[in-house]
Formats: C-alpha cells, structure tokens, sequence
C-alpha cells in the first residue's frame, strides 16, 4: 500500500450528502501551497468542485499563507486546477449535468510526496435521511457499548 498521510479530511460531507462514487485527482499548486499543505495548513469544508471550460476546479479550498513566503505568496482562497483524464473529465461532465449530482472534496492527502485530493460524486440527504443517519448511529454505539461490557464481565 501506498505511503500515505492525510491533511483535511470534510466530515461535513458524508452527513450531507450520499457519496455515490470516489475519484481521486491531482491538484495544480505553486510552491508556498505545497509548503503550507505538508505543515497541515489547509482546509475543505467549505470548498467544492465544478467544471468549466473543459477543466475540473475546485473552488474556496483554504491553504494557509506560507510563513517563511515572500510577497509573491499565494491568494489562501484561490481557484485550482484539478488534474485528471480528458475522458474523465467528460464522464463527470455527463454525469453530474444529467443525474443532478455534485462534486464533494472529501479529503486532501499527500501520497508518495504528491499531494491528491478525493472527490466524490453526491447526491444531497434531505432532512429525514440525515435524522435516520444519526440515529443508526446512536444505536450502533448503544451496541457496541453494551457488547463491550458484556465482554468485560
């Protein structure tokens, strides 16, 4: 398996939406980006995928400035450029106009030095779908919990 370690991870996301498919892409940086990415220093909550012009880019994805930088520094909030396949591109193009879908970041990690980040391609969670979740999870844990006392006994 890959060396691989994470920076940001969207929790956010898998309460919002049902993540049908993971697609892992480059991402274009300069170099206080990268620099700021392997010191932990990003952030994608708030930030999400579309394409435009042939190209997929990820917009409001948050890099910390660079510390040691010097005024040529980059924009925290910039537009990037996502790095994948021509076909790829059009297959998320298709299905994101016909099906409805969007394009989630979910996690930002640096694989073998490079750093990558995971799309998913979603459907948003109505209100209901969102209680349902919460409260398997509430269950799942009142199980897990009454298993692990019986097991200490």
């Amino acid at each position: 398996m890959a060396n691989i370690r994470i920076i940001s991870e969207n929790r956010k996301a898998l309460h919002n939406y049902f993540v049908e498919q993971k697609i892992e892409a480059g991402i274009k940086l300069t170099g206080t980006e990268i620099k700021s990415i392997r010191l932990n220093k990003c952030n994608v909550n708030d930030a999400y995928a579309m394409i435009r012009n042939g190209k997929c880019e990820i917009l409001n994805m948050y890099i910390a400035k660079y510390d040691y930088g010097t005024h040529y520094n980059h924009d925290e909030t910039r537009t990037r450029e996502l790095l994948l396949h021509k076909h790829e591109i059009i297959k998320l193009f298709n299905r994101i106009r016909l099906d409805g879908q969007t394009l989630v970041p979910l996690k930002v990690y640096l694989k073998e030095g490079l750093c990558k980040i995971e799309l998913g391609i979603c459907k948003g969670k109505n209100q209901r779908d969102k209680r349902d979740d919460l409260k398997k999870k509430q269950d799942d844990l009142k199980i897990r919990k009454i298993l692990k006392d019986r097991n200490n006994y």
